[in-house]
């Protein structure tokens, strides 16, 4: 009897497992007919052309392609468009520069600098930065650095043709440290697979792409590439965050942004006559040493302030603001920025521009508070569109249908993935402390080598030059890096290169700058 339970027990048992395993086998196979995403090969365009630099006829290939990058986990998450140009008749690749350029934004793609200052051909603008009408034209860039280096212009991920694989969330490329690690990804890549490890290394970046720029200065040498860089060009540079944003509790970018409302005063003819007169950087002069010191101090001060210096600094910063002794007293001796390219021109029913404020606008309500737009901006944003979307599918032969995103959405950005910095609290979450500079100041240290250049606008509103040179200030107080970092300055603004005589040094300074650090 007892053996015949047992016997019952285990067939039971062994149909109980059969039913289960049935059971199972229907989820086996579901999950094995998951869709995978295919690799394609990624299409690429190679076009042969020529270009006039300084008098000398240059024979380069243009190369438009996509290169799939990995994720910080080796597996592949996006595809990064990039456009390179390579002169052509260079036997020793060694010995020949490379410079990967990029904007910023974030959310910018590289369309600025590779059709208006580096590249062989640039959209066609007047001496003083204006398209012709539409639908506008492209020259050769006689200014191009391509006689001094070879170029790769990158778009990150989600702008221009850039974008993250199917199922791929875009989050993950869209932030200070993601954005880096993708970027620096891409370069790894790009240097390896073209044989370019021994060739003399530089990154250019624009605006943000100088934050960029400095997050890959520690990233790219790094433990795991031991990419040592020969030179950093920031074109516009912004490193220190606090230097830029406007609050009651910060004073800095009042003090900071004071000569670049002098140098815009003094273009639109507002300052007082005594100043006027004078040459543009005789006048800065005087405004940085009124910033530095009876400025700076009497905001320091606050309601400390005796009757004197209070009426002493009012004057004063009336006079170098172009800005009524009314206005100044009013704002507490703070000026936004958004205010003052309000203010400017008030009365004459005009508004200045933040990028560049050589440009004038017009708003529908001249007694707003602030403008309704950007017109040094606008005024250019449809001619490169234009002329870009015209130049990849005709003359590089490229052709993709998605919309080539010039300003591509990134938002919301992670400022939160920036890396902590010793003694400065880190990034605090937020754009407002974003700060870089660190992490530049260390690849410094640790590559004896490398060297910076920074192009500052004097009429650039969005990252004031008077900035540049403060947050250099604070990296290394024993003049350690003096011979290391160089700075130029342009009659222009953010994009100085669509200013001709301004582009015309720009080229001088930055083919030197590249020679001298290549050898």
């Amino acid at each position: 009897m007892k053996k015949h339970f047992i016997l019952a027990f285990v067939i039971v048992f062994i149909l109980m497992a059969a039913s289960t395993v049935s059971a199972q086998r229907p989820q086996a196979k579901k999950e094995a007919a998951k869709p995978k995403v295919v690799l394609k090969k990624r299409p690429v365009a190679s076009t042969r052309h020529t270009v006039k630099i300084g008098g000398k006829s240059i024979a380069y290939t243009a190369t438009v392609g996509e290169m799939v990058i990995n994720k910080p986990d080796e597996k592949p998450g996006a595809y990064v468009c990039y456009v390179a140009y390579t002169r052509d008749g260079i036997k020793d690749k060694s010995k020949r520069p490379l410079t990967f350029a990029f904007n910023g934004g974030p959310g910018s793609s590289s369309v600025w600098l590779h059709l208006g200052g580096l590249g062989p051909r640039r959209v066609a603008l007047s001496d003083e930065g204006y398209p012709t009408h539409p639908p506008y034209g492209m020259t050769d860039n006689e200014n191009s650095l391509l006689d001094v280096t070879d170029l790769v212009f990158i778009d990150p991920v989600s702008t221009g043709y850039s974008r993250p694989l199917p199922g791929e969330d875009k989050r993950q490329f869209h932030g200070v440290q993601e954005d880096v690690d993708s970027v620096g990804e891409f370069i790894r890549l790009y240097v390896t697979r073209n044989k370019r490890w021994a060739s003399p290394k530089i990154v250019l970046g624009e605006s943000y792409g100088t934050t960029r720029a400095a997050g890959l200065s520690g990233f790219l040498q790094g433990r795991t590439h031991g990419m040592y860089l020969n030179g950093i060009i920031l074109v516009s540079s912004v490193l220190d965050f606090s230097t830029i944003r406007f609050s009651i509790s910060n004073n800095l970018p009042y003090i900071l942004f004071l000569p670049h409302y002098t140098a815009t005063a003094w273009y639109h003819k507002q300052l007082p006559p005594e100043l006027q007169r004078k040459p543009l950087r005789d006048v800065l002069n005087e405004a940085e040493k009124f910033a530095l010191n009876e400025y700076s101090v009497a905001l320091l001060k606050g309601n400390r302030l005796t009757t004197d210096e209070y009426n002493d600094t009012a004057r004063k910063l009336a006079a170098y603001t172009g800005l009524s002794l009314d206005y100044v007293k009013q704002a507490n001796f703070r000026i936004g920025h958004s205010r003052f390219v309000k203010e400017l021109l008030r009365s004459k029913y005009r508004t200045v521009g933040r990028l560049d404020s050589r440009f004038k606008g017009s708003d529908a309500d001249s007694a707003g508070e602030r403008y309704e737009y950007d017109p040094s901006s606008t005024v250019i944003t449809g001619a490169f569109a234009t002329m870009l979307n015209n130049y990849l599918r005709t003359e590089l032969k490229y052709t993709k249908d998605i919309p080539y995103a010039i300003s591509g959405n990134v938002r919301p950005w992670n400022y939160e993935s920036a890396p902590s910095t010793s003694g400065r609290g880190g990034s605090g979450g937020s754009s407002a402390s974003l700060y870089v500079a660190e992490t530049l100041r260390r690849a410094m240290t640790q590559n004896v080598d490398l060297k910076i250049f920074c192009c500052n606008g004097y009429y650039d509103g969005a990252t004031p030059y008077f900035g540049t040179e403060y947050t250099f200030s604070q990296l290394g107080f024993n003049h350690e890096f003096k011979d290391r970092v160089k700075m130029g300055y342009y009659e222009a603004g953010h994009m100085m290169y669509i200013h001709k005589p301004s582009i015309i040094k720009l080229k001088k300074d930055l083919a030197k700058f590249i020679l001298e650090v290549s050898k």
